[in-house]
């Protein structure tokens, strides 16, 4: 039996015994979501694991996630697979600023990513997440919109929602931000009957260039739902496990030599089974944030059903 074999039969043996379930995102790597009981994006797993009676959750992705898993779940126990894996956008907006934005729009609805800290979730009105967010948006009674923090993903929310007037944040997804355009066209002159398909934490002018922007959730049954047979796919590269999964006859391509996220691939099995012997501390908020966070996540999944 090889190491990995048994790394996998003692997770699968300790999950069972500990009714725990293991929930892990896109980007993580192939060995990994093929072990999980569910592969989604932010929103699928944010929503999943409310939906779900197990005692103990292991998340395999970044900080964030495990926190919203948490906030959503307070009665159950919650572990990330690394506990050093952060999103660095999760930080890019000073509380300070969103204070006096605040201050300045008396009919301003903060709308917050969910790549976001639990801090961060308390001061906003609502999460959004990159599949829901237009739609979201739009059924906002408020006027003024801070979008916090991924500028990129506004810029795209904004077009669709030319009726709302948008204050920007500065933040950004450093793998998505670091495709190029011009690694784009490169691309399309390599592969010319390809259709291009993005995440809208690209920047704008890269999304211009696309046949499709969407959540990952979105690519995928994009490219799975279309005749065409071949893709250049602007997100992380996790996400080709799932999309050749699903559709072993088409080809994917990715665009850039950034688009890996190294803190998502700090989540292995050694990981998984590390969460689950106890090695790893359970998740834990900050109590005085907790319920403001709490209430900008179901008002997420209140908004998301309307």
């Amino acid at each position: 039996m090889s190491d990995q074999t048994s790394i996998v039969k003692e997770i699968m043996d300790l999950k069972k015994k500990q009714d725990a379930v293991i929930l892990a995102h896109y980007y993580v790597g192939n060995d990994v979501q093929e072990i999980a009981d569910y592969v989604g994006d932010s929103y699928f797993l944010a929503k999943k694991s409310t939906e779900l009676s197990h005692n103990v959750i292991i998340f395999c992705g970044v900080k964030f996630m495990g926190e919203s898993a948490k906030i959503l779940n307070p009665q159950k126990k919650v572990y990330m697979a690394n506990e050093n894996a952060e999103c660095s956008m999760a930080h890019m907006v000073d509380p300070d600023y969103v204070k006096s934005i605040k201050e300045t729009y008396p009919d301003l609805a903060t709308v917050c990513y969910v790549n976001s800290t639990t801090k961060i979730k308390a001061m906003s009105d609502v999460c959004v997440t990159s599949s829901n967010a237009v739609s979201i948006v739009r059924k906002l009674p408020n006027q003024h919109i801070l979008f916090i923090p991924d500028k990129n993903l506004a810029h795209f929310i904004a077009k669709q929602v030319p009726e709302k007037e948008f204050i920007f944040n500065e933040g950004f997804c450093h793998v998505h931000n670091s495709i190029q355009k011009s690694e784009l066209l490169e691309a399309k002159k390599q592969y010319p009957n390809a259709l291009c398909l993005a995440h809208p934490e690209c920047t704008g002018d890269l999304l211009d260039e696309c046949d499709f922007v969407g959540s990952t959730s979105q690519i995928i049954d994009y490219a799975t739902g279309s005749d065409a047979k071949e893709f250049l796919i602007c997100t992380e590269v996790g996400v080709f496990y799932e999309l050749k999964k699903k559709n072993p006859d088409k080809l994917f391509h990715a665009v850039s030599v950034k688009q890996t996220c190294g803190n998502m691939k700090k989540n292995t099995l050694e990981g998984v089974l590390n969460a689950l012997q106890g090695v790893h501390k359970e998740v834990v908020v900050e109590k005085e944030y907790e319920p403001l966070a709490r209430k900008a996540l179901d008002q997420m999944l209140y908004y998301a059903v309307r």
